[in-house]
């Protein structure tokens, strides 16, 4: 008995060097971290329960302002993946994985995207990281993503395709439903206000002007003058709704609201998505709830 018990135990341990050299058989799962919970939902409509994933950046957090906490290195160093989105999106995780003995294979979703640039406030030229918000973009994730759970579990990559190429056409139909409904919708209502500029992709594929008082950061306050112009804009182009996105303070969309004499349209949700009970609880689910305000705003409809 006291053999068997022996030989068990160093069978155990046999599998958890395999495991965290990035080796993975069939009955063991890929342990992947991403940066924020949209690149977790992508990792689970395609690895499926071939994977156990953890999100840094909870449900509704801010990336931008994230500060990574003990927990996040040793689930780092744990790690068989990690994604994250790039485009200085996540600027503490350099310092992260610095920070840690992570070995695993490190998936940058945004790779082969060619990046937007916006200017800032000073004349600034960023780049502006929120590539999912154009559909397109998120099929180029979904192949990142496949590419990544691959290199670590390679008997899984039929598996892993096939489950990629349906998320992609899933993807690709909620694109051709977002342009449906802003068919018809004239050029002079396709104007939008939501408290950061974090929605410049999704308004360059279907031709919406997005205005917002903070730039693509939220780690600094808008300045006086910044929403001073943001509040004539509006009066003067008549813009009938201000919407607050999940992660940010609600007061500006507020303040707006009650200067100009436009409504709340709602909460949108821009860089994180909602807990599972909410109505943006996958990326899917958040194209659809996002388009559904924005498309109901520019016609006038009932908001709220």
């Amino acid at each position: 008995m006291m053999h068997r018990r022996l030989f068990v135990a160093r069978l155990g341990l046999g599998l958890g060097s395999l495991i965290a050299g990035g080796t993975v058989h069939a009955a063991q799962t890929v342990k992947v971290v991403t940066s924020f919970s949209l690149l977790g939902d992508m990792v689970r409509r395609i690895g499926g329960g071939m994977v156990s994933v953890q999100s840094l950046v909870p449900d509704d957090g801010d990336a931008h302002t994230y500060q990574p906490r003990p927990s996040d290195m040793r689930g780092v160093t744990g790690a068989a993946v990690l994604v994250e989105n790039g485009l200085g999106f996540e600027g503490w995780m350099d310092r992260l994985t610095g920070a840690t003995r992570f070995a695993g294979a490190r998936v940058v979703a945004t790779k082969g995207i060619k990046p937007r640039t916006m200017r800032q406030g000073g004349g600034i030229v960023s780049v502006d990281p929120h590539a999912w918000q154009d559909p397109r973009n998120g099929v180029v994730y979904a192949r990142n993503i496949q590419a990544g759970l691959i290199a670590a579990a390679p008997d899984h990559m039929h598996a892993l395709t096939d489950a990629a190429d349906r998320y992609a056409l899933a993807i690709a139909q909620a694109d051709s439903w977002i342009e449906q409904q802003f068919a018809g919708i004239p050029p002079e209502r396709r104007r939008v206000i939501t408290t950061h500029d974090a929605f410049g992709y999704y308004g360059d594929r279907y031709g919406i002007e997005f205005l917002a008082a903070q730039g693509i950061n939220t780690d600094a306050e808008p300045s006086a003058r910044a929403v001073a112009g943001l509040i004539a804009q509006i009066r003067k182009e008549n813009i009938g709704a201000v919407f607050i996105e999940n992660m940010t303070d609600g007061r500006m969309a507020k303040m707006l609201a009650r200067e100009t004499g436009a409504v709340v349209g709602g909460t949108v949700y821009s860089d994180a998505l909602s807990p599972p009970n909410g109505p943006a609880a996958s990326y899917l689910a958040m194209l659809r709830h996002n388009t559904t305000l924005f498309a109901r705003a520019m016609r006038g409809g009932k908001l709220g």
